[in-house]
C-alpha cells in the first residue's frame, strides 16, 4: 500500500489506517482459514492413506511369501528332506548371491529392518529409500528361500514402512507426517506377515514409536486391518498356526509355565549375550569378508540340515507339527539348541532376514521339550505338549525380543485360541524380568548401538518414573485467603511471612495472585478496601492437581510466580503450591538418582 501524503488531513490518515488495520486483520484471518483447512485435510487424508498403504504392504507380503516359497522350491525341492547336493549348494549359493545384491546393489538392506525402520523415524524424518524396499524384497526371498535360518516378519516391517514412505513423499507430506508415517507402513507390513493386526499395533508402538500418539493410532490400526483384509483376501483367512484345542490350565498346573518362563528367560538371556558379544568382533574383520560370511553361515547350516533339515529357513511347517506334538522331547530340545546356532550363523553373516520366525520356532521346541520332561515327571499335568510349545512361543518372544504385551497377543492372535492367555501371561513374564535383570540393554537397542546410532529405548521410557507435582510441591508456600477476609487479618499474616506470595480463592477452581504493594497502599489509605477481594490481582491461575505429571506445571510456571496445586475433590482446598525452583530443585535430583 503506497504511504500517505504528508498533506493529508488528519481525518484521511486515520481513515487510511484503519483501512490498513483492517486489511491486515482480514489477510491474518484469511492465513489462520487456509492452514486450518490444509491440516484439517491432511489429517483427513493421512487416515485415508492408511488404507491405502495397508493395502499396497498386504499385496507386497503376499508376494514376498510367494517369492519365497517359488525360491525354496527351486533351489532345495519339494521334499521336506532336500537331497544332499541341494542341502549343501542351496544355503551357499544364495549366500554368495545375497553378498553380491548387498554390496553393489542394495546396501542399505543389511539387519532385519526393525532398527532401520526405527531409525528412519528419529534420525532421517521418516524417509526411507524405495530401493530399499525392493532390496529388501529380493535379498531376504533369496536368503529364506535357499534355507538361511531367519523369518519373513521383520523385512516385511521395513517393507511397509518403505511403501508409506514413498507415497508419502509422492504426495507431499508435511514433516511432520512423513515422519509418522513410516511407522503406519510397518504396522501394515508386520499385520500381513504374522495375519496378526493387534499384535502388530502393539508391536510398533512398543518398540518402534515408544509411545501411545493419539496423532497416529487411528492410522497404524486403520493400515494394520487393511493389510490383513488384503493378505486374507489371497492367503486366506485361517491364523498362522492351527493346534488342537487347549484347555485352560488348573491353577496348580501354572508352576509347569513359571518353570518353562525360568528356562526361557535364561534361553533369552544365552542368545543375546552371543549376539551382542559376537557382532562387532565379525564386524570389525576386513572388507572382504562380507563376500563369504553369508556363503559361510550357508555352508554351516547345510552341513547342519543334512541331519536336521527343520532347522533350515524360516520353519512354520516344523512349528505346526511340535504344535501338535509329533517330535519327542529330546528331539524338541536338540531342534531349539541347533536353531539358535543357525539363526546365530545366518545374523551374525550380515544376511538380511528377520529374528521374528526364528524365535518363535526356539519357543515352540522349548517349549514342547519342557512340557513333555515335566508331563513325564508329573502325569497328572492336564496340558498338551503343543499348549507347552505355543505358550514358549510367546515366552521366548518376550525374554528375547523384549516385548511383554505384544507376546501375549501374538500368541493369541497367531493360533487363534484364547484359552493360552494366562499361560502366556505368566511364562513371559518370568523370562522377561529374568532377561532384563541380567540384561540391561535390549537386543535392538544394542544393535542400534552397535551401529553407530543412539535412538530412544522403548524399554527405558516404559520404566522411566513419572515425576508429579505432588513430588515437587511445597504444603506451606504460600499465604490463601478468601474473598471475604478483611485486610486487617491478611495484613497481620503477610507481615508474618513477607516472602510468601499471597493466594485469592475467588471460588472454588478459581485462583488468583494478589500484589503485596497494592495491599500496602489499601491499609495506608483511610478509604481503602476492607476485604482481600478488593485488593488488585492478578489471573485467574492455572490450576494444578498433585496427580500431574510435572510436564503440565512446565506448559504454565514460566509465566507465574507460582501455582496452586488443588485437590480434585474440592477445587477450593489447595494442597500445596509450586514454582519454577521448585520443579528444577526436584529434576535434579532425579538426574543425580
Amino acid at each position: 500500500m503506497n504511504l500517505p501524503d504528508p498533506s493529508t488531513s488528519q481525518p484521511e490518515k486515520s481513515r487510511l489506517a484503519f483501512v490498513s488495520r483492517l486489511l491486515h486483520q482480514a489477510h491474518s484471518a484469511w492465513q489462520a482459514w487456509t492452514r486450518d483447512i490444509f491440516v484439517e485435510r491432511e489429517e483427513r487424508l493421512f487416515l485415508v492413506l492408511a488404507i491405502v498403504i495397508g493395502a499396497f504392504s498386504g499385496l507386497a507380503v503376499v508376494c514376498f511369501h510367494i517369492a519365497i516359497d517359488w525360491i525354496r522350491i527351486l533351489s532345495l525341492g519339494s521334499s521336506l528332506r532336500p537331497s544332499f547336493p541341494r542341502v549343501i549348494l542351496a544355503p551357499v549359493i544364495g549366500g554368495l548371491a545375497v553378498a553380491l545384491l548387498t554390496i553393489y546393489l542394495f546396501p542399505r538392506v543389511r539387519g532385519s529392518g526393525v532398527n532401520q525402520t526405527k531409525a528412519a523415524v528419529y534420525v532421517w524424518d521418516g524417509y526411507i529409500p524405495f530401493s530399499t524396499v525392493i532390496g529388501k524384497f529380493v535379498t531376504c526371498a533369496v536368503a529364506l528361500g535357499s534355507g538361511q535360518s531367519l523369518g519373513p516378519e521383520d523385512p516385511s516391517l521395513q517393507m511397509g514402512a518403505g511403501i508409506a514412505s514413498k507415497i508419502g513423499r509422492t504426495l507431499h507430506l508435511s514433516q511432520r507426517k512423513l515422519r509418522l508415517i513410516a511407522p503406519v507402513g510397518a504396522a501394515a507390513g508386520l499385520a500381513a506377515a504374522f495375519n496378526a493386526p493387534i499384535s502388530a499395533v502393539l508391536f510398533v508402538i512398543e518398540e518402534v514409536i515408544g509411545t501411545w500418539s493419539a496423532g497416529v493410532l487411528g492410522a497404524i490400526i486403520l493400515a494394520a486391518v487393511s493389510s490383513v483384509v488384503t493378505m486374507r483376501w489371497f492367503l486366506g483367512s485361517a491364523p498362522l498356526f492351527r493346534i488342537p484345542a487347549v484347555q485352560a490350565p488348573r491353577p496348580v498346573e501354572f508352576f509347569a509355565y513359571a518353570i518353562l518362563g525360568v528356562v526361557g528367560g535364561c534361553v533369552s538371556l544365552l542368545f543375546t549375550k552371543w549376539v551382542e558379544y559376537s557382532r562387532p568382533k565379525i564386524q570389525a574383520l576386513p572388507s572382504w569378508t562380507r563376500y563369504v560370511l553369508p556363503s559361510a553361515a550357508g555352508l554351516a547350516i547345510g552341513a547342519i540340515g543334512i541331519w536336521m533339515p527343520q532347522v533350515m529357513g524360516v520353519g512354520y511347517a516344523i512349528m505346526d507339527q511340535a504344535l501338535h506334538g509329533q517330535f519327542a522331547w529330546k528331539l524338541l530340545l536338540i531342534l531349539a539348541l541347533v536353531k539358535i546356532l543357525t539363526t546365530g550363523f545366518s545374523f551374525l553373516s550380515g544376511t538380511p532376514g528377520g529374528l521374528f520366525a526364528p524365535t518363535l520356532f526356539i519357543g515352540a521346541m522349548l517349549g514342547g521339550g519342557i512340557g513333555a520332561i515335566e508331563q513325564h515327571f508329573v502325569p497328572g499335568l492336564n496340558t498338551s505338549i503343543g499348549a507347552f510349545a505355543l505358550v514358549g512361543m510367546g515366552t521366548l518372544f518376550g525374554g528375547f525380543l523384549r516385548v511383554p504385551i505384544t507376546s501375549v497377543f501374538m500368541v493369541i492372535e497367531v493360533s487363534g485360541n484364547y484359552a493360552a492367555a494366562l499361560p502366556v501371561m505368566v511364562s513371559s513374564l518370568i523370562a522377561y524380568l529374568i532377561s532384563r535383570r541380567y540384561q540391561s540393554v535390549p537386543l535392538f537397542d544394542i544393535l542400534t548401538r552397535q551401529d553407530g546410532l543412539l535412538l530412544p529405548s522403548t524399554e527405558e521410557r516404559r520404566e522411566h518414573v513419572v515425576i508429579l507435582v505432588e513430588d515437587a510441591m511445597r504444603g506451606n508456600g504460600a499465604i490463601v485467603t478468601r474473598a471475604a477476609e478483611p485486610v486487617a487479618d491478611l495484613v497481620q499474616r503477610a507481615a508474618a511471612r513477607e516472602d510468601a506470595p499471597l493466594l485469592l480463592c475467588v471460588r472454588p477452581g478459581e485462583w488468583r495472585l494478589l500484589d503485596r504493594e497494592d495491599l500496602q497502599r489499601q491499609v495506608a489509605d483511610p478509604a481503602g478496601a476492607t476485604t482481600a477481594g478488593d485488593i488488585k490481582s492478578r489471573g485467574p491461575l492455572p490450576i494444578l492437581f498433585p496427580d500431574e505429571p510435572i510436564d503440565e506445571a512446565l506448559r504454565w510456571v514460566g509465566d507465574w510466580l507460582i501455582l496452586p496445586v488443588v485437590s480434585r475433590a474440592d477445587l477450593g482446598r489447595i494442597e500445596g503450591v509450586l514454582s519454577l525452583s521448585d520443579i528444577l530443585k526436584v529434576l535434579h535430583k532425579a538426574a543425580k538418582d
